[in-house]
């Protein structure tokens, strides 16, 4: 079908539910690492399906990802990167590095596109690159970026990104940015809520972060 200005839009590819990725989901680098963050809410068209769901998830050692769109297919897309990754570190006897991880993603998505509904920002340490962060949006192109934003909650937050960003930040700063993003994403956008959490990827390994809103995302912090 054609709109008013006579572009094509094509709803019918669509999941049902699924026209609006409501999620927010973003990371960053910082001094030593990465940091990945994301609330916690998933929705059914307007009925919240869970309010606690995980939204980063682990896909090798120092790589994980931040999932929007459709549960099933990013859940089933991190299921197949992961594998490979491990079956790479198996048959070169190292580690993959975050590159390699997001061209998987990227090489899935695209040649998926019509099928899937799914936006990925990996991120993720390793001795060779350091911290990095890659952003593959619907469609399956791949960006590499300083901090990446996704999901219907990072349309409020792209100026306050934009005024607040700043390159080589501590952890704690790191922290603390993120957080607050996701904090103002989760106030303005009625797709997104629950808690918020964090993964901080350094070469020490993974360490975990979980706020709540009963405390105004305070808390509690380190979970792991």
């Amino acid at each position: 079908m054609l709109g008013e200005d006579g572009i094509h839009v094509d709803m019918n590819h669509l999941k049902s539910g699924e026209v609006n990725l409501g999620t927010s989901i973003m990371a960053i680098n910082f001094k030593d690492g990465v940091i990945l963050g994301a609330d916690s809410r998933t929705t059914t068209g307007a009925y919240i399906a869970n309010r606690v769901t995980d939204k980063l998830t682990q896909v090798h050692d120092t790589i994980w990802c931040c999932r929007s769109g459709s549960a099933a297919d990013t859940q089933a897309v991190a299921d197949i990167v992961s594998y490979h990754l491990n079956m790479y570190g198996v048959t070169n006897s190292e580690a993959p590095t975050t590159q390699v991880a997001a061209s998987l993603f990227q090489e899935l998505c695209y040649e998926n596109k019509d099928a899937l509904s799914a936006g990925i920002i990996l991120a993720g340490w390793d001795a060779r690159h350091g911290g990095q962060v890659y952003s593959i949006p619907l469609g399956g192109s791949l960006h590499k970026q300083s901090f990446a934003i996704g999901g219907s909650g990072s349309t409020y937050i792209y100026g306050y990104t934009d005024a607040h960003w700043r390159e080589q930040m501590t952890e704690q700063e790191g922290i603390d940015f993120v957080r607050s993003a996701l904090q103002e994403a989760i106030k303005w956008d009625g797709s997104s809520g629950g808690v918020i959490r964090l993964v901080v990827l350094t070469k020490n390994g993974a360490v975990r972060h979980l706020y709540l809103p009963d405390n105004g995302y305070t808390g509690p912090g380190v979970t792991n």
